[in-house]
């Protein structure tokens, strides 16, 4: 009887939070996708995409075409000195060289982009995006109570 109750009480907290979760990851994916945007009309031309990579507006999701796919994925961040957060992605859909510098400036746009938009979707909530090793991730109050 104990774990039929907790099980009921589970499966209600967790819709709650499911509804929540695609809020917030709808916020977030709206601003990947504004910075998604920036990237190609700042570096779509210069390089070919990969051969089976879609051109860019080809897809109804600007992740799968185009010559970039930026997002984010969760993670609980054991062993980070930064804990939780969403380890930003990007990903350039090219098989020529992209330099280390190139690389770099593109990773600032993201900071710069994110530093002004988090705050606007998820205001109150310190957000920020930290270096995490070689990676960027967005990190603070990730609680999911939107109002």
């Amino acid at each position: 009887m104990y774990i039929f109750i907790w099980n009921v009480k589970f499966e209600k907290h967790r819709s709650i939070m499911a509804t929540e979760l695609e809020i917030w990851e709808g916020k977030l994916g709206g601003i990947f996708n504004e910075i998604d945007h920036l990237l190609e009309d700042r570096y779509g031309s210069l390089f070919p995409l990969h051969p089976v990579r879609p051109k860019r507006g080809r897809t109804a999701n600007p992740e799968s075409d185009g010559l970039f796919d930026v997002g984010a994925s969760f993670t609980a961040g054991f062993g980070s000195a930064h804990g939780q957060g969403y380890v930003i992605e990007i990903r350039w859909s090219t098989l020529s060289k992209v330099s280390d510098d190139m690389k770099s400036e593109a990773e600032n746009i993201i900071i710069n982009v994110l530093g002004r938009r988090l705050p606007e979707e998820f205001p109150g909530r310190a957000l920020k995006v930290v270096r995490d090793g070689h990676v960027l991730k967005i990190t603070g109050d990730l609680s999911l109570d939107i109002k």
